[in-house]
């Protein structure tokens, strides 16, 4: 899960092709971006600071929209057939990745098919750190995309289906042991007199399970089996319309509908887990339709703006759940909990506006300042306000942070309410390749959806319940480089750095809010000459000390990391080698969390941050036909 100046998790807008990602389990173990395979991924665009109303709404942060290939077609009669296989290896975890594409096509109908497999064993920390349990994964996905253009513009229809038998979640008590998915997706596109239109409309399914892998106890017999099925889909429509010389209208509606049935099902012989399932989410419904307006105005050749405004109205609401018993002591805070959610009220309405505006301004060749302002809001989802579960055990069950700590739901949460302001100021030479950006911001969040203790589970562990705060981010991201240094037929060479530092509180108790990453500074010197090209990486991050006290945040101690690159291009073949924390430094990940599998493996007893990666010596290989 991306973390982006201090925001993560479904605060951030994630599309994949264009597409929502549902929310499919409790720990969020898949995440929208687990449904990608980085070889088949074509673009990754990340807008950091304000973005526009018409790019989505229902998220307060950064905008993040990956792409697979765009449709390619044949050019004059002929036919097409192209394609691009690779395979790649790791040696620190024993990785193993492949993918295909493979396009036919003629001048009006395109087929792409892709496929990707992906599979790797526990990772060894850096140092002595060890082996790093429950960290292993394996997944599959295949893909087909048709795409039709002629006089009625350009329809495309992609389906596909992912499947992950088995994934560690080293930071979490259970692990994935089942994922299926499976989707489809439509786009139309055509240009008229009056402007242009874009539609697209989805659905995507998927069943879920969790329970232990080896490291958490399946060899000893321990078993916990857990279930989430979720059905989304929805539309989007843009429409492009110009208003006059320099100025264009940007309009449309788009809409959001989620159903998610979450049961945990009993376990033979247990007093505790049985003799009924428990019901966490009982066809709980995630409904969402929105529309918005903006003006692009271009006033001069230095000077533009971006304004728009949008309303999403989000509906919620969700069935009676049930413990895994109604009788004994073992199950009485559950029945005490179960009993007054089912007597709740538990439809919930949100009218939620959003506005952005954006200027750039261009005084001078090579310098452009862009400034931004925006309020944007969010709605909890299904898990923040419907999870009631009061037990140890339940709540422990809930939670994508990583800390081991149990959640409970909040009935009564209001929608996150963010103000924005984001600056970029940035001087460079397109010839000589010299840069200067710096990108500070600002963003107060009313209602933010933290956490406050409710209670003590154990020595290591807190019950926490999701409640409104106030709070704050702050900070600011620094490019540069220097110019690029050219040896003649020797080639180029660049030194590029990157800075950034954020601060994160919780303003209403004045403490820390969870999850934010320290100060970073990363170098990068590379080297180009013909096909090859090669580069040395160091990334530094400093000390980690201010945490979130109510979830135990671990600390961690600054370090600083190696890492070597080549490659070599040559008539459509590629091939790689990677030196990834050269000196096999030993470190620990600040937003990494606590190692539960390295806990539970200790008889829970020694508790500690997840281990960064040590040394892995990667090789790759691509080639286009």
């Amino acid at each position: 899960m991306p973390v982006v100046r201090g925001l993560s998790e479904q605060r951030l807008n994630v599309t994949v092709d264009g597409f929502l990602v549902d929310v499919a389990c409790p720990n969020d173990m898949n995440s929208p971006l687990s449904y990608t395979d980085p070889q088949n991924v074509s673009s990754i665009h990340v807008i950091t600071g304000v973005s526009p109303v018409s790019m989505g709404g229902d998220s307060i942060g950064a905008v993040i929209a990956v792409n697979g290939p765009a449709p390619r077609f044949a050019k004059g009669q002929s036919l097409l057939i192209a394609g691009e296989a690779s395979a790649a290896w790791r040696s620190n975890d024993d990785g193993v990745s492949t993918a295909l594409s493979l396009t036919m096509a003629g001048t009006n109908l395109s087929a792409t098919y892709t496929g990707s497999f992906t599979t790797a064993g526990r990772y060894y920390g850096g140092g002595n750190l060890g082996v790093v349990r429950a960290s292993e994964y394996r997944k599959t996905d295949h893909a087909l995309a048709l795409a039709w253009q002629g006089a009625f513009g350009l329809i495309e229809l992609k389906g596909g289906y992912h499947t992950s038998p088995y994934e560690g979640f080293v930071n979490q008590a259970m692990d994935m042991t089942d994922n299926q998915s499976w989707f489809v997706q439509s786009r139309w596109r055509n240009s008229f007199d009056w402007g242009n239109v874009d539609f697209r409309a989805d659905y995507r399914e998927v069943y879920h399970q969790m329970n232990f892998l080896a490291d958490k106890g399946a060899l000893t017999g321990a078993s916990m089996p857990m279930f989430t099925h979720t059905q989304g889909g929805g539309y989007n429509l843009k429409l492009d319309v110009p208003l006059g010389k320099g100025h264009t209208l940007h309009t449309g509606s788009d809409a959001h509908f989620e159903r998610m049935n979450d049961w945990w099902t009993p376990v033979a012989g247990s007093m505790m887990m049985g003799p009924n399932s428990y019901i966490n989410i009982n066809h709980g419904q995630r409904d969402r339709i929105a529309a918005f307006a903006e003006v692009e105005s271009r006033w001069s050749e230095a000077f533009a703006t971006l304004a728009g405004v949008r309303f999403d109205r989000v509906s919620m609401d969700t069935g009676a759940v049930a413990p895994y018993a109604w009788s004994g002591m073992m199950q009485a805070a559950d029945i005490a909990a179960a009993t007054a959610f089912n007597a709740a009220n538990r439809q919930r309405s949100d009218d939620n506006w959003s506005a952005s505006l954006l200027a750039s301004y261009a005084p001078r060749a090579g310098v452009l300042i862009e400034a931004g302002y925006a309020h944007k809001t969010r709605s909890p989802n299904l898990y923040e306000r419907y999870t009631w579960g009061r037990g140890m055990m339940a709540s422990r069950m809930i939670g994508w942070y990583g800390d081991g700590n149990g959640y409970v739901g909040n009935l009564n949460l209001r929608p996150e309410q963010a103000d924005t302001l984001s600056l970029s100021v940035q001087a460079g030479d397109a010839k000589s390749g010299w840069l200067v950006k710096a990108e500070p911001y600002y963003t107060r969040v009313h209602d933010y959806i933290d956490a406050v203790k409710i209670g003590t589970l154990s020595a290591f562990f807190n019950q926490l319940q999701f409640t409104n705060v106030d709070a704050e981010f702050y900070g600011v991201d620094v490019q540069l480089a220097a110019p690029a240094l050219d040896w003649g037929k020797a080639g180029t060479t660049r030194l590029t750095q990157t800075l950034s530092w954020l601060h994160g509180e919780n303003t209403s108790r004045a403490t820390p809010l969870y999850h934010q990453m320290p100060l970073q500074v990363k170098f990068a010197l590379s080297h180009r000459i013909g096909g090859f090209e090669a580069r040395a990486n160091v990334d530094w991050t400093s000390d980690k000390t201010r945490v979130d006290p109510d979830r135990k945040e671990p600390t961690s101690r600054a370090y600083a990391l190696v890492s070597l690159h080549a490659a070599y291009g040559w008539k459509g073949y590629r091939l790689s080698i990677d030196a990834e924390n050269l000196l096999d430094k030993a470190y620990y990940l600040p937003l990494g969390g606590q190692s539960l599998g390295d806990f539970k493996a200790s008889g829970n007893t020694v508790l500690h941050a997840v281990a960064g990666r040590g040394r892995s010596i990667n090789l790759g290989f691509s080639a286009l036909f």
